[in-house]
């Protein structure tokens, strides 16, 4: 993407942040034209929530309905990304252009139509209430659907509670702050 054709990230964005906000952008547009649902999560759907890009991100982290996953990967393989070798695709979709990382966990639903983990070994895990209704997020005239607020606070604080190995990092702690300065619910 020519520098002009860019949504407005900002003169502030580095090169690699820039290349991952195309790889949204590229990613968010071929689901939509296909009509497959996606979320981004992590710490790129904090940036969205804030609009602007706060901190450098290893890779770009979304959710899909796991029986969209094949037909996402297809077109994402033909835009030149391919699968990253270290992650099994009956876990979650891991795909890598040049120095960007995209990762897709899966999402499905239980008996009674709550939102669960799709794959991988908390498949069936329930999922926060209305983690897939918030608004889509922003940076510059960029706007990608992504979980809410509310559950991208709730996986900041139960990440380590859920992973007692893994003690919470100090960019969480970070995204934590910022994200519970601009929610507006209890």
């Amino acid at each position: 993407m020519r520098e002009r054709d860019r949504p407005g990230y900002g003169a502030a964005v580095d090169d690699l942040a820039r290349r991952q906000l195309d790889g949204i952008a590229e990613l968010a547009g071929l689901a939509a034209a296909a009509g497959i649902e996606v979320w981004l999560r992590g710490g790129w759907a904090m940036d969205f929530h804030l609009g602007e890009v706060t901190r450098a991100h290893v890779d770009v982290d979304w959710y899909c309905w796991r029986a969209d996953a094949d037909r996402l990967a297809d077109l994402l393989r033909g835009r030149g990304w391919r699968p990253d070798p270290r992650m099994p695709v009956d876990v979650q979709l891991d795909l890598v252009r040049a120095d960007v990382e995209m990762s897709v966990a899966y999402l499905a639903r239980d008996a009674t139509g709550r939102v669960v983990v799709g794959a991988g070994p908390w498949a069936g895990t329930a999922l926060p209430d209305g983690m897939l209704t918030g608004p889509p997020g922003r940076i510059g005239s960029l706007a990608v659907p992504m979980i809410s607020v509310a559950a991208q606070i709730e996986f900041k604080e139960m990440f380590p509670v859920w992973m007692p190995d893994r003690p919470r990092r100090g960019k969480d702690a970070a995204d934590l702050t910022r994200l519970r300065a601009t929610d507006r619910h209890p």
